[in-house]
C-alpha cells in the first residue's frame, strides 16, 4: 500500500520539507527557463516573472451583485490569481514539474467564487480558468454549481481546432460530452477577466477595437440551462482613463466595453498601474462586482484558526 507523505516525513524527519524545497527550486528554474522563450513585449516579461512568480497568489473580495430568478441578488465574490506548473496531457496541476520537463509549462489560474443568496437557499459557484502564462491562451475551463436543488460539474478542455466539452448535471438532458470546432479567434468568455489585465502588454491601446468569438462563459449557460456556443463580441478601451472609487479606494482605471451579439454589454474597470486589478467589472448575469479589498498571500498556509482576520483585508467581512 502506498504511504502518505505524511507518514513518510514522521519516519525520515525533514525529507519531506527538502522534497518540498528541492520541487520549488526545480519550479523555479523551470519556470525561469520558460520565461526566456516567451516572446512577450519588452519590458513586461520581467515585470511579470517579478510579480507572479513570488510565491503568493494575488486576492481580490468584491461585493457582488447579479440577477437570478428575474430579482437583483446580493453576495460576494473572490478571484485567486495565482501561477503554477500545470501538465500538457493531464491538464491537472504538476506535483514534480523536473519529472517530465517538456510536458509541463507555467500557467496563471484564476479561480473566481461567486457566493450569493436566492431567498431561503444560497448558490455556491467556482470557475476555474488555467491559460498559459506566456501568452495567456486557454489550455482548461472547469465550473461546478451547487445549490439547495442539486450541483453541477463541467470542463472545457482548449485545443488548437476544437474544445472538448464535458458537463455533468442534475437536470434531466443537460449531461453532455462533445466537441466544439474552435474559431481562430476563438476565446473563452472566463478568459476575459485574464486578457483584459494586459499583464504582458495592454490587450488593447487607448481607443483600440478587437473582433472575436466568444465561448459563452459557463456561469451563462448554468443559470440560463443553454448551451455552450460561439457567439461574435466586440471589444473596445476608452481612448481616455477614467477615475473610479469603490469600497477599496479609488482608482485611476482603463475601461474595456464588450458587446456581444447575444444582446449583452459588459464593462470592465481595469487598474491603470501594474498589476492591473480589476476595480469593477459587469456582464450579465453579473450586475455589478466592485473590488472590496485586496491582498497577495500564501493562502494555501493560511487555514489555522484565526486566520479568518485576513478576510477582512480582502473587505468580505
Amino acid at each position: 500500500m502506498r504511504r502518505s507523505f505524511r507518514t513518510r516525513a514522521r519516519r525520515r524527519p525533514g525529507a519531506g520539507r527538502r522534497r518540498a524545497a528541492a520541487r520549488l527550486v526545480t519550479w523555479l528554474i523551470l519556470a525561469g527557463v520558460l520565461a526566456l522563450g516567451l516572446g512577450a513585449a519588452p519590458g513586461f516579461a520581467d515585470t511579470f516573472g517579478d510579480h507572479w512568480r513570488d510565491g503568493r497568489a494575488e486576492l481580490d473580495g468584491y461585493r457582488l451583485r447579479v440577477t437570478r430568478y428575474g430579482q437583483e441578488r446580493r453576495g460576494t465574490a473572490v478571484m485567486v490569481f495565482v501561477t503554477e506548473p500545470f501538465s500538457e496531457s493531464k491538464r491537472v496541476k504538476v506535483d514534480d514539474p523536473s519529472a517530465r520537463p517538456d510536458d509541463t509549462f507555467e500557467a496563471l489560474k484564476l479561480n473566481l467564487v461567486r457566493d450569493f443568496q436566492t431567498g431561503i437557499y444560497d448558490y455556491n459557484t467556482m470557475t476555474s480558468v488555467f491559460v498559459h502564462a506566456d501568452d495567456f491562451r486557454p489550455s482548461k475551463v472547469s465550473f461546478s454549481s451547487a445549490e439547495w436543488c442539486g450541483h453541477v460539474y463541467g470542463e472545457r478542455l482548449f485545443y488548437p481546432r476544437d474544445v472538448r466539452l464535458m458537463y455533468r448535471s442534475y437536470f434531466e438532458d443537460e449531461s453532455m460530452e462533445g466537441r466544439l470546432a474552435r474559431p481562430a479567434d476563438g476565446i473563452p468568455e472566463e478568459n476575459l477577466f485574464v486578457l483584459l489585465r494586459g499583464l504582458r502588454g495592454d490587450y488593447l491601446p487607448p481607443g483600440g477595437r478587437k473582433t472575436v468569438q466568444l465561448l459563452s462563459s459557463a456561469f451563462v449557460s448554468r443559470l440560463t440551462h443553454a448551451r455552450l456556443r460561439w457567439v461574435g463580441a466586440t471589444i473596445e478601451r476608452d481612448a481616455r482613463p477614467l477615475r473610479v472609487t469603490v469600497p477599496a479606494g479609488t482608482f485611476d482605471v482603463m475601461r474595456y466595453t464588450v458587446r456581444i451579439d447575444d444582446g449583452r454589454t459588459g464593462r470592465f474597470d481595469i487598474e491603470s498601474a501594474y498589476p492591473h486589478r480589476i476595480v469593477r467589472w459587469e456582464l450579465s448575469p453579473d450586475v455589478e462586482g466592485v473590488l472590496a479589498g485586496s491582498a497577495r498571500l500564501p493562502y494555501w498556509k493560511l487555514n489555522h484558526e484565526g486566520e479568518e482576520s485576513y478576510l477582512d483585508r480582502l473587505g468580505l467581512r
